[in-house]
């Protein structure tokens, strides 16, 4: 491999079938925005750990179940783009949500706040 080599970039995943798999238990949704985004506004059933945690090669959280994809998501697709590229470097499958939150919410997929009320995606 040359010095530019590069990784390939991850699978792009859309929302709706994002929400599908995490709903049916066969995938997990990870969030990598920052705190107050994510208690503005996350998909339900999401795990939280942001981009700069992931960079840092800290561990997934305990609820990714072992062998199952990881679904990183973020506001528009750039960050959770970086995270899923940092994980697959670490031998994880991700894929990335394409749109991110944006998206999520513009396809009328459920956003949730802190509260467990209808969030909003800052």
């Amino acid at each position: 491999m040359g010095l530019f080599a590069r990784t390939p970039r991850p699978a792009q995943i859309t929302p709706a079938d994002a929400w599908a798999l995490s709903q049916a238990g066969e995938a997990a949704l990870l969030d990598v925005r920052e705190a107050g985004e994510y208690a503005a506004g996350h998909a339900p059933g999401s795990l939280w750990q942001t981009l700069a945690a992931v960079a840092a090669g800290a561990p997934l959280p305990d609820a990714v179940p072992t062998g199952h994809p990881v679904l990183v998501v973020c506001r528009s697709g750039n960050r959770s783009q970086k995270a899923a590229e940092l994980l697959a470097a670490r031998g994880v499958r991700a894929l990335n949500v394409s749109g991110g939150m944006r998206a999520w919410h513009a396809a009328g997929l459920p956003v949730r706040d802190r509260a467990g009320q209808d969030g909003q995606v800052i």
